[in-house]
């Protein structure tokens, strides 16, 4: 099969198109055809030496968390997908989705929603697991609250505004000015223009702070969280992480980290989003597997409006 492989860390450069041997299943794993596979910051940050702590040194390495295709082949261990399947999940560090076949475990996959496609598919599970998790499980989110999310426009951010507005809560988004209509497009009763003001700076205090792109503190923030109020960020910063460990045991506001933790269950809630058309992916870019650099290199400009995908895997 076809993949891009990566042999060093390094910049968008290491990565090489190569013919190499398909994956072999576990018993309780899915020979997938890729169809589609979503790029995210993790990707490309593993892929820079970022983050070794997770991702280790054995190489050769195929990135690529997120994947949408067919099923070809079940373990014997399998009992909820069969052959023909469409599904869509996410794989284990260091990935695997950069190639025209991958395995997937049954425990982090789903059928895919008949009415979305495989590039839709594909740009769900890291980002809309971060913002569904991070609200959810993260910051108890509750009906009436209100919740400001920083970064709206971009992978995390689209997600969490559509989904706190699914559960009952007020939404702010802050973006630049150019995406200010397409923030309030998602569902977000207000938006903030960071370039034109610093939501750390108002009168307005909010319930929730999600900073899905990781541009804040939790001390900047704590100021506009209520009382009982809660941050969540998506990096785990040495100042974060200090904050994180402080107010887990004092003082009423808190500050926590988010990683995903995929599975089928919460794959399977965002379906029910989908179908009752509460959830709706945004595409900004698609590339063929052969040029994911560029890919890379425009989700590292932090630019996307939404989500980059691979597809056309085998061209």
């Amino acid at each position: 099969m076809k993949a891009m492989v990566i042999y060093e860390y390094g910049g968008a450069d290491v990565f090489r198109y190569e013919e190499v041997e398909a994956p072999q299943i576990k018993p309780d794993e899915l020979l997938v055809k890729v169809n589609a596979a979503g790029v995210n910051p993790i990707d490309w940050k593993i892929r820079k030496g970022m983050l070794k702590f997770i991702s280790g040194n054995k190489f050769p390495m195929i990135l690529g968390f997120d994947l949408a295709g067919e099923v070809l082949e079940v373990g014997s261990q399998v009992k909820s997908f069969q052959v023909g399947d469409e599904i869509y999940g996410s794989l284990s560090v260091p990935g695997g989705a950069y190639a025209e076949l991958a395995t997937v475990s049954q425990k982090v996959a789903a059928v895919k929603p008949a009415n979305i496609s495989f590039e839709e598919a594909a740009a769900l599970p890291v980002a809309a697991l971060t913002a569904l998790q991070s609200l959810r499980d993260k910051a108890n989110i509750q009906p009436s609250q209100t919740v400001l999310v920083n970064g709206a426009s971009g992978g995390v951010g689209i997600f969490a505004v559509q989904i706190a507005k699914a559960l009952s809560t007020e939404v702010t988004g802050v973006c630049s000015s150019k995406n200010l209509d397409f923030v309030k497009s998602l569902g977000a009763d207000f938006t903030i223009d960071y370039t034109q003001q610093d939501f750390t700076e108002n009168q307005v205090q909010y319930d929730i702070i999600l900073d899905a792109v990781a541009k804040q503190t939790f001390d900047n923030c704590k100021k506009v969280l209520k009382p009982n109020g809660v941050y969540v960020t998506t990096l785990p910063s040495l100042q974060n992480m200090v904050s994180i460990g402080l107010t887990s045991l004092f003082g009423s506001k808190k500050a926590k980290f988010i990683l995903a933790q995929p599975n089928t269950t919460d794959l399977i809630y965002l379906n029910e989003l989908i179908e009752a058309g509460k959830l709706r992916v945004v595409i900004d870019r698609t590339y063929p597997l052969q040029e994911l650099a560029a890919a890379h290199i425009y989700s590292e400009s932090e630019r996307a409006k939404g989500k980059i995908v691979i597809n056309r895997m085998g061209e």
